[in-house]
Order: structure tokens, then sequence, then C-alpha cells
């Protein structure tokens, strides 16, 4: 067994890698933390998550000051925390040989200058973003085998890349013309903290971050292409739906757009192909899955691609990359 923790565990998706990892048969989860200023301390997770009466009853634990300790008694340590708590926890755990799963954005981009402009930190660890493997599980399959520190992928650059990177790879797209992505995410994506911008009942369809948003550059990046995009926040609890439009080659045919995701993805288990219709929201909530389809006309491609944002987009994702890190089969534990 391998025994793991989670640190931000009170959040969403705390509270999905805790449903995750209880049932995974080699993770062990051995401790959930959270800050010892956080209103949670010392309640059990299924009473502020109850959906998880039953299946996990664990307390919420402040996180000690002596995290050397804690360190050595683990072999992993997911961080669902704020990027700049990831930032100060990631080197502590690294120093005590224990594997680092992090799901802010804190190691997402190796370049300093990228956290003082999207961010609004000064990263003080250079040496850690040149070691972090990006944890987009599909395509970086053999870095993850031998990583350490595992920035996983965001959730709207994970949706983005998936629908993208194929094609890319396979040279289909004119790329003289950027890539257009329309994505909405469910109100989950902005976190349990109480926001008047994120409420239910406040929020109806909305872009926002236009132009300026930080996975903007984490997508264009890890594609290797500069993309325009749009995030938008819908009216729902949970998922993302991502509409791309791209202009194709010339002569690029549906079989060869096909062939290129049915290359990259035919032992994937957890990406979906469409060879008819078009994904939703509705296929992918609750699923560790991202679905994948696309229409073409007159040159142009549009790609679907949907996924829930606390699954494939975060917690199902960092289990995934765990399963790699540790030689298991990937969607282990994750059904």
């Amino acid at each position: 067994m391998k025994k793991a923790i989670i640190i931000g565990a009170s959040g969403y998706t705390g509270a999905e890698l805790a449903r995750i990892l209880i049932n995974h048969p080699i993770f062990e989860l051995v401790g959930l933390y959270v800050s010892s200023h956080s209103q949670d301390t010392n309640k059990r997770i299924s009473d502020i998550h109850p959906q998880l009466k039953q299946v996990v009853d664990l307390s919420l634990q402040p996180l000690p000051e002596d995290l050397t300790a804690l360190a050595q008694q683990i072999d992993l340590v997911f961080l669902a925390t704020a990027h700049e708590v990831s930032h100060n926890l990631a080197p502590i755990f690294l120093q005590n040989q224990c594997k680092v799963f992090d799901l802010s954005g804190a190691f997402r981009v190796n370049d300093v200058e990228f956290y003082t402009q999207f961010y609004g930190f000064e990263h003080q660890h250079p040496e850690l973003l040149k070691q972090a493997v990006y944890g987009l599980a599909e395509w970086n399959t053999e870095e993850l085998k031998q990583a350490d520190l595992i920035a996983v992928a965001g959730c709207y650059p994970t949706v983005s890349q998936l629908s993208l990177k194929p094609l890319i790879e396979a040279d289909l797209l004119d790329l003289n013309q950027l890539p257009i992505i329309n994505a909405v995410s469910g109100v989950s994506g902005a976190g349990r903290k109480a926001s008047l911008t994120s409420s239910f009942c406040e929020v109806s369809l909305n872009a926002y971050g236009v132009f300026n948003h930080r996975h903007q550059p984490e997508i264009a990046i890890h594609l290797g292409t500069e993309v325009i995009f749009t995030p938008h926040l819908g009216n729902f609890k949970r998922g993302i739906l991502a509409t791309i439009t791209a202009k194709l080659k010339d002569a690029v045919t549906d079989e060869q757009i096909r062939s290129a995701y049915q290359q990259a993805y035919e032992n994937k288990k957890l990406v979906r192909l469409y060879e008819q219709g078009l994904p939703s929201i509705k296929a992918v909530e609750f699923t560790p899955y991202c679905d994948i389809g696309f229409t073409t006309k007159n040159g142009y491609i549009i790609i679907i691609g949907a996924e829930d944002n606390l699954l494939k987009g975060a917690a199902a994702q960092a289990v995934q990359c765990a399963n790699i890190r540790y030689g298991f089969t990937e969607t282990l534990g994750l059904f």
C-alpha cells in the first residue's frame, strides 16, 4: 500500500479526491488536512459533503507546523490548495522523498515571469519548475513515470488540449488562423468559498477573463501555438463544454481527422471519441471521461469537448497521473 494524504480536502476537488482514494486498492488515504485557520478544521468531511457519509468519515485535521514529520510518514500528497500555498508546501514534501501531485497552477509552466504576470506572486522555485512534469495524462505518460512533482493540468486546459493536440501533432490545422476556444464551466469551478460573482442565484451565462485568463497561456504553451480562449460561467453545478473552431489545411478530410484522433487515443480509455452526434456535459458529469466529437464544413472544423471539471479536469486526472507514476493501470480506482 502507498500512504496518501490530501491537503485542502474540504473543497469540491478535495472531496472528489477523498471519494476516489478511499476506494483505491493500493493508495491508502491516511489523512485529510486543511489550514489551521479554516472554519472546517476538525469537522468530518462527510458533514461538509453529505454524499460522503459512510463512505469517507475522516476528520479534517489542521495542517501541522512540522510538515517534515508528516512528509516522512507518507508516500504521496495531493495538494488541492491555492497556488501560493502549493508553491510553499511542495518543496517540503519533495525534500522528504514524498511524491507531490499538485492540482493548483503553481508548477504548470516553466517560466517564473508567468507567475508574476498571471498569478500575482513571485515564484521562488525555478529549479522545481524545471523538474515538474505537466500532468496531462494522455500526452505525458512516459515523463510521468519518472516524476516526483506532477503539476496536474487545469480543467479548461485539459479539455482544450485533448481536443486540439491530435490535430496539431498530425499537422492538420492551418495555425495562421488561431484556434478559438469558447468554454463554459459550472459554478463548482469557482470553489466553495462564497462569492457574489459565482453565487448560483446570481449566475446566468457570462464570459469572464476575456483576453487575460491565466489558462490561455497554459493552453498555448503546452499546445505549442497561440489560441484565443474565452471562458464562461454557466448556471449549473459541474462540467465543462468547450466549443473550438479552427481552420483546416487545404484538402484535409474527415477521415484524416478521425484517424488522428484514433491514433492519439486508441489505448487511452478515459478519452471517448464520437462517431456520431456531439458530446454533452450530461454524458460526462460524475465520470472521469473526456468526450470529443467534431464537425467540418468549408475548410473549418468545430470540435466539441466535454468533461467533468472536478474529475477529468482535476481529481480523477490527479489519480490517473498517480497510477501512471507508480506503474499501475491508468484507470485503477476511478470506477
